[in-house]
């Protein structure tokens, strides 16, 4: 079993991806060009979002275990380019500081709950590395020049959404259903759902060997098209599937606790 990545590395994939997104912001030739990923914003809008979201989590891990966020003021974001780009880079490294000085074992508020990833400063960095790298993606596209995530940070963020985003308590309110996810670099995922919630584990490979519960339905793709698919960057279509679509229906549209 494979573990996820260190800490350190967390920081340092965050700090690439920051600085691959600030390579997208300077290459745009004006910060009014629409985001297709994200059609509601510009670029703008998509840099005044991600830099902000750095100064809040970095108020969060900085207060520690808490039963709520702290408030958090952000400074409004300069218009001309250039000091919003070192705005930006001024938030990246509040949260990176943040981070290095909290270490990945203290506690702190997160949105998720009861779910497989730990309340924990680790569990932000792990996450918020993910948010990075999809918005630079998402930059990236709006520039005409996308890039595949890394695939370290692509391996991890199949996991990370998985135990973050998915895994929870709230009960599935379908007939129980198995989904299994493959990664063409040779990783898989399972998700089990009941009425006790949703469940996510890494399988042995071959899966098939060692596992032999058979899943509803299957989605295969390399890491970085199932992190995409996830966020919803691209279709379900974009993937290879096996097995019942309608289960894998089910789960995008399921809103747990709504």
């Amino acid at each position: 079993m494979e573990e996820t990545l260190e800490f350190i590395d967390l920081l340092r994939l965050m700090d690439e991806r920051s600085t691959a997104f600030r390579a997208a912001v300077a290459a745009a030739p004006s910060l009014d060009v629409q985001v297709p990923t994200c059609p509601e914003w510009t670029l703008f809008d998509l840099v005044q979002h991600l830099g902000e979201g750095r100064r809040r989590w970095a108020a969060i891990v900085a207060a520690g275990p808490a039963d709520a966020p702290p408030a958090v003021s952000s400074p409004e974001p300069p218009r001309e380019r250039e000091a919003l780009l070192a705005w930006f880079t001024a938030s990246t490294t509040e949260l990176l500081d943040a981070l290095r000085e909290a270490g990945p074992d203290r506690g702190c508020w997160t949105w998720w709950g009861p779910s497989q990833s730990p309340q924990t400063t680790g569990a932000v960095a792990r996450h918020q590395l993910q948010q990075v790298a999809v918005h630079t993606y998402d930059a990236q596209v709006a520039v005409g020049a996308p890039q595949p995530l890394p695939d370290e940070v692509a391996l991890d963020g199949v996991d990370e959404f998985l135990t973050t985003c998915v895994a929870n308590t709230a009960a599935w309110p379908h007939k129980p259903a198995v989904i299994d996810y493959h990664a063409t670099e040779g990783r898989c995922w399972r998700l089990w759902f009941s009425a006790d919630g949703a469940r996510a584990a890494r399988l042995p490979t071959p899966a098939a060997a060692e596992v032999p519960e058979v899943a509803y339905v299957s989605a295969r793709g390399t890491a970085n098209e199932l992190v995409m698919f996830f966020y919803g960057r691209i279709p379900a279509d974009s993937l290879q599937l096996d097995g019942d679509r309608h289960v894998l229906d089910q789960l995008i549209a399921w809103e747990p606790g709504a």
